[in-house]
């Protein structure tokens, strides 16, 4: 993993961008580390977070919603230890 790809960011909106464009549901959200976008998880229809790393090759996700403390990447499909925790900029809206 490269550390460089974990950042401290502002995240980008208070629930799946791309979901809250089109009215989608999800169920929990995911974080980039590298740049702030928020997308949903894979157990959400549209896999928005999953979806923004073959776009980006943005590997560092974090746990957002709610906040859990863990990354994962997605090159080493492995959890990773993150230097510090995002705060919400919430309330997030729940769907699922």
């Amino acid at each position: 993993m490269d550390r460089t790809t974990v950042r401290h960011v502002t995240p980008s909106a208070k629930g799946c961008e791309e979901c809250l464009k089109i009215g989608s549901v999800w169920v929990h959200l995911r974080l980039c580390r590298e740049c702030g976008h928020v997308g949903c998880c894979d157990d959400s229809p549209h896999r928005h977070a999953r979806a923004h790393f073959h776009d980006t090759r943005h590997p560092i996700i974090e746990g957002y919603d709610p906040p859990e403390g863990w990354g994962w990447c997605y090159i080493d499909e492995a959890f990773v230890a993150l230097p510090d925790r995002t705060p919400q900029i919430g309330p997030i809206p729940r769907f699922v």
